[in-house]
């Protein structure tokens, strides 16, 4: 029985790359279109450059293209969500638009999600990313680890294959700040890795400043943990416990010692930890309650102002 995949690729910023991601993805497949059909949504991320341009293009070219167009810059996990939200296919594959993550390495992914798996993720051997790149990377994945509970042995990343269950069930999230790795993990254990070859960057840059890297990871923090206000709870316990102690130290040396004159460094320097620690826990809790807020305020999660299907643009009516 013929099965169909859905590739879902976030655009921004590839308008010199996207094309050689398509051609690739096209290719790959036919090695096994007896076997596959299979679709490919591009979602612009509402790109500066002209990417929204090109897709038209390649949809005018290809059937199997749907091109979606989003009113603002929401982010990749929005991007993906939007796309997600768009697939047809028995098998989803996310992959990115800058040629890094290796589509003629997607069936190592599918044949080891027909093994029985409800999600597989294409691990790197070795990154080819830059420094800073590795480091939001390698702070991403302990995040996981500890917040969520990502077990140490399997290795997210943004090139993975699921069954189209996994795929609906993350539909089902509609709060605003979409976070897709806790939420592959919230509906499914059943994840494997296999290992693809990650590619150089040909061209440009990494588009994940630290301003985006921050948001991620605080998406990640407050959408699927309350760990860091428990975090917060223990040290303000600890720090209340060691000022006591501090203070009857001070008590007893000063009886022992009644020349000894007080120490206002010691005293400037106390102040500023606690009050440091204090002003840090509010802004944990601060985080918190401003995405309450949001969500509760029903913040839309991404906006579609078009669609291009067979190069005819039409607007979204979902």
């Amino acid at each position: 029985m013929e099965k169909k995949i859905s590739f879902v690729v976030p655009c921004f910023g590839s308008e010199d790359t996207l094309a050689a991601v398509v051609k690739e993805i096209v290719e790959t497949v036919e090695t096994r279109k007896d076997r596959y059909d299979y679709e490919i949504i591009l979602v612009n991320d509402n790109s500066p450059d002209e990417v929204w341009p090109l897709i038209q293009t390649l949809s005018r070219q290809n059937r199997h293209i749907l091109g979606i167009y989003l009113a603002r810059n929401f982010g990749q996990h929005s991007a993906l969500m939007a796309g997600y939200a768009h697939a047809s296919g028995d098998i989803v594959v996310s992959l990115d638009d800058d040629q890094q993550t290796p589509a003629d390495e997607m069936f190592a992914l599918i044949d080891k999600l027909e093994e029985g798996y409800d999600v597989v993720y294409g691990c790197y051997q070795e990154r080819r990313d830059n420094v800073f790149r590795k480091l939001g990377t390698y702070v991403n994945r302990r995040m996981s680890e500890s917040l969520i509970g990502k077990p140490k042995n399997i290795q997210f990343t943004s090139y993975f294959a699921m069954q189209r269950f996994v795929a609906k069930e993350l539909c089902r999230y509609t709060n605003t700040y979409p976070y897709i790795g806790g939420l592959v993990f919230r509906s499914t254990l059943n994840i494997a890795n296999v290992s693809v070859h990650h590619r150089s960057r040909q061209v440009g840059k990494s588009h994940y400043t630290l301003k985006k890297l921050l948001t991620l990871w605080m998406n990640g923090f407050t959408a699927f943990s309350v760990k860091p206000l428990r975090v917060s709870s223990f040290l303000g316990a600890l720090i209340a416990v060691l000022g006591f102690l501090f203070a009857l130290y001070n008590v007893i040396n000063k009886l022992i010692h009644p020349e000894i004159l007080a120490g206002y460094s010691t005293l400037i320097a106390a102040l500023m930890l606690i009050g440091g620690m204090i002003m840090l826990m509010l802004g944990i809790l601060g985080e918190y309650i401003g995405r309450i807020y949001i969500s509760i305020n029903n913040a839309p999660q991404y906006v579609i102002r078009e669609k291009v299907k067979d190069g005819i643009c039409y607007e979204d009516n979902d």
